[in-house]
Formats: structure tokens, sequence, C-alpha cells
């Protein structure tokens, strides 16, 4: 006999489209008709690209009538009616995540908390890293830990093994938590839309090394951090999160930069929870992203 829990698994539709009237009534009512009853319906036209958005969160009023892959095939249809970009997702289901790092542990330390405690509905299927640094604290986690050690003369054969490994574990989405490397064009364009990275200040502020002496020099009096997702532009991507406190004077460039390590780990925690709760949707060199 089925449960009631098996009842209210919740599922996700995520929909993109050009503007237009009837996409939600179409939508809806498929949803309706299929016996499913929506949870939670968040849209946005975004007028000056003329897209339409949409994420819906809905489950099977009765387990009995339970059939995601028929949902599935049954909405083709309606997708190709208002020629949409869709996925469906069981809300449930972890999204299978590749970290990278370099030497800094605060980033991925504060993810791999969030995940124990069921903040981040995240499966971590490896580390990779250019160091060695951190290969104890990801043993002890059991997780598996891969060093790519990168040069000039390397990195075209590093990068190859890296999407190896994307494929290898199935991963659905990279995030570089302080991975101090910049990746070629072609692995961005390889990686567009599930690659999120974690970049000091708002961008493009205090580039290259030791930004936090940059910032020192500068008597800043906001510090920040943004998580975008990776482009062939350094530090230039559609922005998905950013996180910002005041500072002074009394500010040195250590204390500066411990703050700068919470900005960090919150934003980047807080870009990857929308992304695996399938909230946030590229628009261009922009995102939508539905809270």
């Amino acid at each position: 006999m089925s449960t009631q829990s098996e009842a209210n698994q919740q599922f996700i539709l995520k929909a993109s489209c050009k503007a237009g009237s009837g996409i939600v009534a179409g939508v809806s009512s498929y949803l309706s008709e299929q016996g499913c009853y929506i949870s939670e319906l968040a849209q946005f036209d975004d007028q000056d690209s003329g897209r339409f958005f949409m994420r819906a969160c809905f489950h099977f009023e009765s387990a009995d009538k339970k059939d995601p892959e028929g949902l599935r095939q049954g909405f083709a249809p309606v997708a190709e009616k208002f020629d949409m970009e869709w996925q469906m997702f069981d809300a449930s289901a972890p999204t299978r995540t590749l970290i990278m790092v370099s030497k800094a542990d605060h980033c991925l330390d504060d993810l791999l908390y969030r995940m124990h405690k069921g903040e981040l509905n995240m499966e971590v299927t490896a580390v990779v890293s250019n160091h060695q640094d951190l290969r104890p604290m990801v043993e002890r986690e059991g997780i598996r830990f891969i060093h790519l050690p990168v040069t000039k003369e390397n990195k075209p054969d590093q990068e190859k093994r890296l999407l190896e490994l994307v494929d290898e574990t199935r991963s659905d989405l990279v995030v570089l938590a302080r991975y101090m490397q910049i990746l070629s064009d072609g692995l961005c364009r390889q990686l567009v839309g599930r690659a999120i990275n974690i970049h000091h200040s708002f961008l493009p502020g205090f580039k290259g090394a030791r930004p936090y002496y940059q910032a020192y020099d500068r008597g800043v009096k906001l510090i920040g951090a943004t998580a975008h997702y990776v482009t062939s532009d350094l530090d230039e991507g559609p922005i998905i999160e950013q996180s910002v406190q005041p500072v002074d004077h009394t500010f040195g460039p250590e204390k500066l930069t411990a703050a700068g390590r919470d900005t960090e780990t919150m934003a980047l925690a807080r870009a990857v929870k929308r992304h695996t709760e399938h909230r946030v949707f590229l628009d261009g060199n922009k995102t939508v992203v539905f809270k």
C-alpha cells in the first residue's frame, strides 16, 4: 500500500522560453490533468531579453498515480508548443558534485559541514586539487581525493583529465572552492552553466594576488564575495550570489582576510544551495534566481 510520504514526493520543473501568453496556464493545466498538486510556483518575464522563466515544485496527489517518466514524456508536446527549454527533477535526489580546491580549506570545509547537516542536498563525488595540502582533510571524510598538479606544459592534458573525471563520476556540478588556477576557454565552454566559482570582492575589483592587502591599501569600507558561473571571461561570469560586510580603518590585512573568508563561504554556500535546488536560470550574462 502506498504511503503518504510517497504521495508527497516532490518534483521540480524548470522551464524557459520566449515570453508569451498561455504558458503558465498550459503548464499548470497539464500538471493538474496528470494528478499533480503545485505547491510552489515562481515566474519571471525578462522584458529586456524577451525570455520567460518558470520554476514549479509539485507532487502527485495520489501515489497510486505516480508516474514520473510518463509525466516527462507527456510534457514534451506542451514544451514543444511553447518552444521551451526544460528539465524535470526529483527534488530529493542529491546533486552529484565535484569540488576543486588548491590550498585554502575554508570553503571546502564549510560546504562539507553544510552537506553533513542536511543544508545542502548534494553528494560529493570527488575533490580535485592541484596541491596535496587538503588530502588528509578530504580522505578523513571518506571522499575520493585526486591530485592533478598543473603546469604550463601539462595544463591541456590535466584539463582533459578533469573532464574525464566529471564524466566518470557522473557529476552534474563542479564547484571551484578557492581553486587558484585559470580554466581555459575550451574547458569553460564545456562546463557552461554547471561550474560555480567564488571570487573575493565585488567583481571585477582587486584581481590577482593578495586581494585583501590590496583592499587594505585602498582603505575600503565594504568587502564582499561573489559566487558566479564560470565563463571564459575571467571572474566575469553570471552572478548567482553576493555577500558583503562593513569594515573600517581598524581592519588590518589579516583581519580583512578573516572577514573575507566569512563572506566567501556564505556567498558560495548560498549559490550552491540555489543551484542544487534548481532555482537558478542563465539569462545571457545574468541569472534569474528564484529564492
